[in-house]
């Protein structure tokens, strides 16, 4: 069973307490008065903090009800007023047509399918060429400084094997070759470790993509197949991208967070 299925489990044979809801409404409810409590509490730089997040929540919020609030759009209407009485019930319609705005339905759609590929961290920091690698001398006179020893971790995958030393440039050490990862589940809340299967994108460098370089903002795809996670024409799902959120050469270990 895998690592945080315990408490659903227990939930599917034996329900939630008989007060869970009662007590959940309760806690909304409180949610308000605390961040009112905390923003009259906090002082100084803490302060800015709490203050910047509210407003850009708050803005977010108005832009929302805007959003919903603009169902129709009013114009006037270029129609000839025909002679005559109108009734008192078109009176208000007089000189107005009326159209759905239906390109904020398309819009709002766009914005949350944009929003499915946002990443926990948008930029890294640049790593240089003599960072990543370190120059290796071969050859009788030690002149040839043509290989490159990558110094960060890789990823190679399954049946790697290397080529001959004639012709090998890049050599990834086999203490810097990773095959699993701990994967943290950001609405479950729990942390798996997971196979890598391969790496996507390491935005460093194509270059660093192709030999399996794993960097902080790396990302990767994992075997998710253990979690039970499913489509909603209920396939399996096979592989799942994360992105790295540590230093692995620095931490001994991968830390990546599930793109859910």
């Amino acid at each position: 069973m895998a690592q945080g299925d315990y408490i659903e489990l227990h939930r599917k044979r034996f329900g939630r307490r008989f007060d869970h809801f009662e007590k959940l409404r309760k806690k909304t409810a409180r949610e308000g008065h605390k961040r009112s409590a905390l923003a009259q509490k906090l002082t100084g730089f803490k302060a800015k903090l709490l203050n910047k997040k509210r407003y850009a929540e708050k803005a977010a919020m108005k832009k929302q009800i805007a959003l919903h609030q603009e169902r129709t759009n009013k114009k006037a209407s270029t129609d000839n007023i025909k002679e005559g009485a109108v009734p008192s019930y078109l009176l208000d319609r007089e000189g107005v047509s009326r159209a759905k705005v239906l390109s904020n339905m398309v819009k709002q759609k766009r914005k949350e399918k944009a929003g499915k590929w946002n990443v926990p961290l948008p930029k890294v920091r640049a790593i240089s060429e003599d960072e990543m690698f370190k120059v290796i001398r071969t050859g009788k006179r030690q002149k040839k400084a043509w290989k490159r020893m990558v110094t960060k971790v890789t990823f190679v995958g399954e049946g790697f094997t290397r080529k001959p030393p004639k012709y090998e440039r890049f050599i990834r050490p086999t203490g810097l070759r990773f095959k699993k990862a701990n994967v943290t589940h950001p609405e479950l809340k729990s942390t798996f470790y997971l196979d890598i299967l391969s790496v996507k994108k390491n935005p460093q460098s194509p270059t660093y993509t192709q030999l399996g370089v794993i960097t902080k903002g790396t990302i990767i795809e994992v075997n998710v197949s253990d979690l039970g996670l499913v489509t909603q024409t209920g396939k399996v799902v096979w592989g799942k991208y994360a992105q790295v959120t540590n230093n692995p050469e620095n931490d001994g270990t991968i830390n990546a967070l599930l793109l859910v």
